[in-house]
């Protein structure tokens, strides 16, 4: 995704009838530039600081979400994670992928969703969540993926 300024986070933030406070441009700003969405408490590690706790950081995801800058990308795990919705013609219709073991979450934007022609599914779709769960690339390589593979076999067969 292309950098935003802080000028052109301000904007943005006005023009979605928002105050520029600091740490909603920190915050819309951080989203905007990275390639995967974030959780709540990635935001605080990357933008916390005093004056800026999680509360306050909290808050404003969810009133920049409110204002449709944000949107949430995956609820995977219980964990919502945040991406910046800087485009408003972009529906969003892609999947996204949800490592079981180490969390990150991934947009998989080739994988289109196309959808059926006629009947509103395109604006149906537009608010579908598509999450597809398994283990990264990462977590195969350093075999965690069949270490808690074997622990979850484990456990489900002691039922």
């Amino acid at each position: 995704m292309p950098r935003l300024s802080r000028d052109d986070a301000r904007t943005r933030l006005r023009d979605a009838g928002l105050r520029a406070t600091a740490p909603r441009v920190a915050v819309l700003r951080l989203l905007a530039a990275t390639d995967h969405p974030l959780s709540h408490a990635e935001v605080v590690d990357a933008v916390g600081s005093d004056e800026w706790d999680q509360a306050t950081l909290y808050r404003n995801l969810i009133r920049l979400r409110e204002a449709g800058l944000v949107r949430v990308a995956s609820q995977v795990g219980g964990i919502t994670r945040y991406e910046a919705q800087l485009d408003p013609s972009d529906t969003h219709l892609h999947p996204h992928f949800a490592c079981r073991t180490c969390g990150i979450v991934e947009c998989l934007p080739h994988a289109r969703l196309i959808p059926p022609p006629g009947g509103g599914w395109k604006e149906v779709l537009a608010d579908a969540d598509l999450q597809i769960v398994g283990y990264c690339l990462a977590c195969r390589r350093q075999g965690i993926a069949q270490s808690h593979a074997a622990k979850t076999a484990g456990r489900s067969s002691k039922r």
